[in-house]
């Protein structure tokens, strides 16, 4: 079967008869029990209740129906309907001003990201995904993310010669070798296994990712970096969404509505349960870093955002510090 009839065959099916509810497949590759995994579920509950039965979400979580370097071109196809990739995974299909939410310490407080991700920056963002094919509905928090590695790491020097998982991304790969890391781009699935191997010794994640897929069995320290956010956006086959009846759509929109709040109402607390989690192991030994030790990690870090402003657009660097500036951070 080609891709053009795998896309027929699958959109097809998508249209609800009189007897058979409209089915949208939404994808996502971490565990169930992570913010985005209890935030699907709550939206599948949200959308069948507020459609009354006329739609079924089929969730397919920890990378059971694509992996992350495959679901974007199955959403394309329109083999899935719905993803919630995190936000690095757009500068890779060429939208280079999503790379702004990888650029090191730009958010400073979850105040600060919020007002961006809610606000016409955040529209303004979403709505650059429209010429692929796709249509953003929602930012998705997870929280901002911490370096685990199997040595101490309490300055940005203690990251020299450290093999570092990451995701596909040109700003996180030019953070990870200003400080001096050696960055593998790794699927999130195969993490686990590149960590027990040692073919890297290092990740980065938000305490919920680290904790449930139990990466403190395999890396000996973590340290409370926060230097980065893990964010996602929920996002639809474009065609798929625009053909659904205007009333399926409205009530779709708000059953995402309220699922986006329960999702970045749970992110903090779910990171919090879980550092906790990692800590009570013993497996994994948690650093926090002092006030002074964090600022040389900013300071180190600085560079990423002036060598990435022209690729990412002035404007949109600008905005968000502007947005910073607000809250009082300079």
């Amino acid at each position: 079967m080609t891709a053009f009839t795998t896309h027929i065959s699958a959109y097809a099916q998508s249209i609800p008869s009189a007897q058979s509810p409209l089915v949208i497949k939404f994808s996502h590759v971490v565990a169930s029990n992570t913010p985005k995994g209890e935030a699907a579920q709550r939206f599948k509950e949200l959308a069948e209740k507020a459609t009354h039965g006329r739609v079924r979400v089929d969730i397919f979580p920890n990378s059971s129906l694509y992996k992350d370097k495959e679901e974007l071109e199955a959403l394309q196809l329109g083999a899935v309907q719905m993803l919630a990739p995190s936000l690095a995974k757009f500068g890779p299909l060429g939208i280079k001003e999503f790379e702004v939410f990888d650029v090191p310490y730009i958010f400073p407080s979850k105040e600060v990201l919020y007002s961006v991700t809610q606000g016409p920056i955040g529209r303004s963002l979403l709505s650059k995904l429209e010429p692929k094919g796709i249509t953003g509905l929602a930012f998705w928090d997870n929280g901002f993310k911490d370096i685990s590695a199997n040595r101490p790491v309490h300055s940005p020097t203690d990251m020299k010669g450290l093999k570092v998982r990451i995701q596909s991304s040109k700003v996180i790969d030019v953070q990870m070798r200003t400080l001096g890391a050696v960055p593998q781009v790794l699927a999130f699935s195969e993490a686990y296994q590149a960590l027990q191997s040692g073919f890297v010794n290092a990740t980065e994640n938000p305490p919920s990712n680290f904790y449930t897929q139990k990466m403190y069995e395999v890396q000996k320290h973590m340290t409370l970096t926060g230097h980065g956010y893990l964010g996602y956006a929920v996002i639809v086959n474009k065609k798929f969404w625009d053909g659904l009846p205007t009333d399926i759509r409205d009530e779709l929109n708000t059953a995402m509505a309220e699922a986006t709040t329960y999702a970045n109402t749970i992110a903090q607390q779910e990171n919090d349960r879980a550092l906790e989690a990692i800590k009570k192991t013993g497996k994994t030994k948690v650093y926090a870093l002092t006030p002074q030790e964090k600022n040389a990690w900013r300071k180190e870090l600085l560079p990423v955002q002036k060598e990435f402003e022209q690729r990412i657009g002035k404007e949109l660097v600008s905005s968000i510090n502007k947005e910073a500036a607000k809250f009082g951070y300079q």
